[in-house]
């Protein structure tokens, strides 16, 4: 099984093309805080490089920003190329299969939260003189 979970920070905008055949295709990149510090006391970070597809990326490009706290689920693949000098390299992608924004919207905060609606009041009933027309 080929699965991942990443929660992490933009480190730069999303960015949206398309394909030859017009599938949209959103890359972007997050940095991952690891869960200890080093003997420095540092905490190290790792950055992983997402790909998105479809209406998938295009939200992404929509709603994401270089910053933005993201929640990612997907598949790791490899990618070998090789580089303008030659040397052999092995790229690693997080293709993306599912996204929840964890960043709220700008200007949503605890004052911007929608308050509970009032109970409704109940209609008060009017007593009826003569009940002699109603069918039952």
């Amino acid at each position: 099984m080929n699965k991942v979970f990443l929660i992490g920070n933009l480190t730069r905008d999303p960015e949206l093309t398309e394909t030859a055949s017009g599938v949209a295709v959103c890359h972007f990149a997050i940095a991952v805080n690891r869960n200890y510090a080093g003997q420095d006391g540092e905490r190290q970070t790792d950055f992983f490089n997402c790909t998105a597809w479809r209406g998938q990326a295009e939200t992404i490009a929509r709603f994401c920003k270089k910053g933005n706290k993201v929640a990612v689920t997907g598949s790791i693949q490899l990618r070998n190329y090789e580089d303008n000098q030659g040397v052999k390299r092995t790229a690693v992608d997080i293709i993306v299969q599912d996204v929840e924004f964890l960043t709220p919207k700008a200007g949503e905060d605890d004052m911007d939260m929608p308050r509970a609606a009032a109970p409704k009041k109940k209609p008060v009933l009017q007593a009826m003189e003569d009940d002699s027309d109603i069918p039952f």
